[in-house]
């Protein structure tokens, strides 16, 4: 996790939607049944471009099919790297402690399923289930181990549709979850030891197209 990346997309989640809704072009109606495939990305598979050595290069890719008016279901690929736990608070995150760094990084990418329900004009709630291979790396950069973890997250947000509701744009929070974390190297379990298997509250930004 790029912290940068979190600061920056609170003020995009709190300027753009705001932006967006004040448009006479703006819809937030479930899309209509001619368009009901989609392809959408979150905001951080933008963010790669920083030459950091802690630069998480977090790509995700959605494809998404309209069930119906209400109901979403989807693939969900992703993959990023990592140079610190996940289940580190906020405030720890932006603190940027290096004691709290791994001995490396981890490697992790998947493949999973995603469920979203409209609740009340663009307001949904979405689920997403991640079961995801890890690959651990140390200092030297030398492969040390693999793993499995079961990546999951919930996600509250708005819909908001532009351009004859083609394009659409979703801020939202969420909260991840990993109930399944297998085969980590001791020198990795020492520094997640001491943090959780969830974080709450992470602000985001998706950016998808309908067709």
């Amino acid at each position: 996790m790029n912290y940068k990346k979190i600061t920056t997309t609170v003020f995009l989640v709190t300027n753009l939607g705001l932006l967006f809704s004040q448009s006479p072009k703006m819809e937030s109606k479930p899309a209509p049944i001619d368009r009901k495939f989609s392809i959408s990305t979150t905001y951080y598979s933008f963010m790669n471009f920083e030459k950091e050595e802690t630069n998480t290069h977090h790509y995700e890719l959605h494809f998404g099919y309209q069930w119906t008016s209400k109901d979403k279901i989807g693939i969900k690929l992703a993959t990023w790297k990592m140079y610190a736990p996940m289940g580190m608070p906020m405030q720890e995150q932006l603190s940027f402690d290096e004691t709290n760094f791994y001995p490396g990084r981890l490697r992790e990418s998947g493949i999973g399923i995603t469920y979203q329900r409209l609740i009340w004009k663009g307001l949904f709630a979405t689920v997403e289930v991640l079961p995801q291979l890890k690959t651990y790396y140390d200092l030297n950069n030398k492969k040390i181990g693999n793993g499995f973890k079961l990546y999951t997250s919930y996600h509250v947000g708005y819909h908001l549709s532009f351009f004859k509701n083609r394009f659409y744009i979703e801020p939202q929070i969420h909260c991840q979850y990993w109930p399944i974390d297998t085969n980590t190297p001791e020198s990795f379990q020492k520094i997640d030891k001491k943090w959780h298997n969830y974080f709450l509250f992470e602000p985001n930004l998706y950016i998808g197209f309908k067709f």
